[in-house]
């Protein structure tokens, strides 16, 4: 028999709103999380504005919550909350335990931003006062500490999470982007599905609004540089969208098999039904104009779930506010669903939080579980100009009330990486 995958806890930590019914009240309000950058000064980068994570007092609290020492990274502080609230709400704390579960991360742990990495270039010149390969790493190993070092590479949140809940199946960070954490939940699913485990903790965490980190994404062309407005500068589908707004934050769910949850009467928030995954094979910068790998996802997660497009209600889309993005998933939604396309609800969670990059497929997924359970469908903000090429039901701007039996969550990266999920009611 097949085993069916449900999901039995998750939690948050976004710009908007810390914790599951905090972030889904802000997200019902059309709240947005975008603000100019104060934690370092942005003058002279033309994008100045993201949906960060870095307020001292919210980030000490949740240190202190969670009894993490100053050293650890902010991806990894909100990693953790998020990861335990959702093994929390599961009452998974003693499931998670063992061989049997897995822990399964989408995350490019914390990087040095470039005033760092300059001044420990310099520091470590040799006599002759050139810069080499040899200083630089004495120089860092001497800043750092080898613990310190390690904190920063993108395996170790997974392995904090192992070693702090007891998790001794598989363990797997996964870099493919903005697909990365949708990707770790999907493969988390098929683990539990060939049976090599009962229970995953899976999601993804990012908090890398730094220097260098928006001066790379700017010079590539697809930041927004609405810097006077930075509320209304995400504006997913919307005629006048000028690029993407980063956003940093974190999304965990607990998944079990759904006679091990029965088992231990954990009541399933919903069933994850179905998983695609596919690469364009095109660009490392770019997604394929065609659109094909998206459609070939999408209907991948329909087929696994066993379900026909006109069986999903609701799209929550990637949505990323640039040009080229946001016409190329409307195209290709249009492509997978046919005519059912015009009585679907899509949105865009990043309209509010920005692209939280790693962790973008977790929080997306989870605000579809979310949908799923009280029928409505989140807004789009910002949405006030149509744009011909883009022609859906994008929920502009205010929540709708909808019959809800299945809902997908898009998520699409750099390097042509395409990852769609699927939830149902379970048992629906």
């Amino acid at each position: 028999p097949v085993r069916s995958v449900v999901v039995t806890g998750m939690d948050v930590v976004t710009p908007i709103g810390v914790g599951l019914e905090r972030f889904w009240k802000a997200a019902q309000a059309g709240t947005s999380g975008v603000r100019r950058i104060t934690h370092f000064d942005p003058e002279g980068l033309p994008t100045r504005i993201a949906a960060s994570l870095a307020d001292p007092a919210l980030l000490g609290e949740l240190r202190g919550a969670e009894g993490l020492d100053a050293l650890e990274p902010r991806s990894v502080v909100v990693g953790v909350w998020a990861a335990r609230g959702a093994i929390d709400q599961a009452g998974a704390m003693s499931a998670v335990r063992g061989p049997r579960a897995g822990v399964f991360v989408g995350t490019a742990g914390e990087r040095q931003d470039l005033r760092q990495l300059g001044a420990m270039a310099y520091a470590g010149r040799a006599p002759g006062e050139e810069v080499t390969p040899r200083g630089f790493a004495r120089e860092l190993a001497r800043r750092s500490g080898a613990d310190r070092s390690y904190r920063t590479l993108p395996q170790y949140l997974a392995a904090r999470l192992a070693g702090r809940f007891g998790i001794e199946g598989p363990a797997a960070t996964l870099q493919t982007a903005c697909t990365s954490s949708a990707q770790a939940i999907g493969e988390a699913v098929r683990a539990i599905r060939r049976g090599t485990i009962d229970v995953a903790l899976a999601g993804g965490a990012e908090c890398i609004v730094s220097p260098i980190e928006v001066q790379i994404f700017c010079l590539l062309g697809v930041m927004s540089r609405r810097n006077e407005a930075p509320e209304t500068a995400s504006r997913p589908f919307d005629a006048r969208r000028d690029g993407f707004v980063m956003g940093e934050g974190a999304g965990f769910l607990v998944l079990e098999e759904a006679e091990h949850a029965r088992g231990r009467g954990a009541p399933p928030l919903a069933e994850l039904a179905g998983y695609g995954s596919t690469c364009d094979a095109y660009r490392i910068t770019d997604e394929a104009p065609d659109g094909q790998g998206a459609v070939r996802a999408m209907r991948a997660a329909i087929a696994d779930a066993g379900l026909e497009p006109a069986q999903v209600d609701y799209v929550n889309a990637h949505g990323t506010s640039t040009p080229m993005n946001d016409r190329v998933e409307t195209a290709a939604i249009r492509q997978v669903f046919g005519p059912h396309a015009d009585r679907l609800l899509v949105s865009s969670t990043k309209s509010m939080i920005g692209h939280t990059i790693s962790a973008a497929g977790a929080i997306e997924l989870i605000t579809t579980v979310l949908a799923l359970r009280d029928q409505v469908a989140p807004p789009t903000i910002n949405y006030q100009v149509p744009d011909p090429d883009c022609d859906l039901h994008y929920v502009p701007n205010r929540p709708v009330a909808v019959p809800i039996r299945a809902a997908i969550s898009n998520s699409f990266g750099f390097g042509g990486h395409n990852d769609c999920l699927l939830v149902r009611a379970h048992g629906g």
